[in-house]
């Protein structure tokens, strides 16, 4: 697997699609400190450490939904293995006018750009939620 962040932001999407309430990815750190941003923001339920079928470690998402329609109605991977995206603090988009939330891998962590703004710092930003 090249991508494991856009395939992990691909299986919200598609269960969300299904309108499934849990989803079961491979566990990383990176996958972990995003999703930790996403639970922050309010985007997911939150998510827990299990073992998946094979044994090897993973993370089930528990999603989240508003009246039977799902609260993430677009995710998008923004900085990918074949074109990695870098900004500035003063270059990091706004998400829908501030109304979504761009995640940001900066040198002090994974955070929400409205977070890196404070924190003053840039990183790469890997992907956007609305």
């Amino acid at each position: 697997m090249n991508d494991p962040l856009g395939d992990m932001l691909t299986r919200i999407r598609n269960a969300q699609l299904r309108g499934k309430s849990t989803v079961v990815t491979p566990a990383s750190k990176l996958r972990a400190w995003v999703l930790d941003v996403l639970a922050d923001e309010g985007y997911i339920r939150g998510y827990e450490a299990t073992t998946g079928k094979d044994g090897h470690p993973a993370i089930e998402i528990s999603l989240k939904y508003y009246d039977g329609t799902p609260v993430i109605r677009e995710i998008k991977r923004v900085s990918k293995p074949g074109r990695r995206v870098y900004m500035g603090v003063k270059d990091i988009p706004s998400v829908r006018q501030g109304l979504g939330v761009s995640i940001v891998s900066t040198p002090r962590g994974v955070m929400s750009d409205a977070s890196a703004r404070t924190a003053n710092v840039g990183g790469e930003v890997l992907c956007t939620v609305f």
